[in-house]
């Protein structure tokens, strides 16, 4: 019987505001992965709240159950060779250090990575409208600005996407996995 070595998974898990540059980065690392001829899923936490978290709303209840859904097929892809990468809000440091905890239990890289784009930034790029829809009172719990975000304490990479390009941020998030063997 042959085995074939597997290439090792990991989830790299991008969190930040809305309209931080979370999907740009993940899309842009993604494409860049596949022509290296890695197997990667993008588990983009709005598109996954549609079909695996659909009829959950905001509260923080369910806000903490979306994200641990996320991070257990994070978890599966990458405990079996895939590259996860993962653009989700999570603003509970609760919810994300739960996700890790289920990477660390099955020896499964972990790799967070703060989105850290001022709020300021965020609102002018208002890629959803969701910052208008707040301004103009027909949006309340907005992550950020009338909902707490909770920054990571201790990322593995913190990403100011105002001062570089989505190419740059996604060249740092490849140079870490790059660094850790998993490229």
């Amino acid at each position: 019987m042959t085995t074939t070595a597997r290439a090792q998974g990991a989830t790299v898990w991008l969190t930040g505001l809305p309209s931080a540059g979370k999907t740009t980065i993940a899309r842009i690392l993604g494409t860049r992965l596949k022509a290296e001829g890695r197997r990667v899923e993008i588990l983009d936490g709005d598109e996954v709240r549609r079909f695996l978290s659909a009829g959950l709303g905001f509260s923080r209840e369910d806000r903490n159950t979306n994200v641990q859904r996320i991070g257990l097929v994070a978890e599966v892809l990458a405990r079996n060779g895939v590259l996860a990468v993962v653009p989700v809000i999570a603003p509970y440091a609760d919810s994300r250090d739960a996700v890790r905890e289920r990477h660390e239990a099955s020896g499964t890289p972990y790799i967070e990575v703060h989105v850290a784009t001022p709020v300021e930034v965020c609102s002018e790029r208002d890629v959803k409208g969701l910052y208008a829809r707040q301004a103009a009172g027909r949006l309340t719990g907005l992550t950020g600005v009338d909902d707490p975000y909770e920054p990571p304490l201790d990322p593995a990479l913190t990403l100011e996407t105002h001062l570089q390009t989505p190419e740059q941020s996604a060249d740092s998030v490849h140079a870490v996995l790059a660094a850790r063997g998993l490229v």
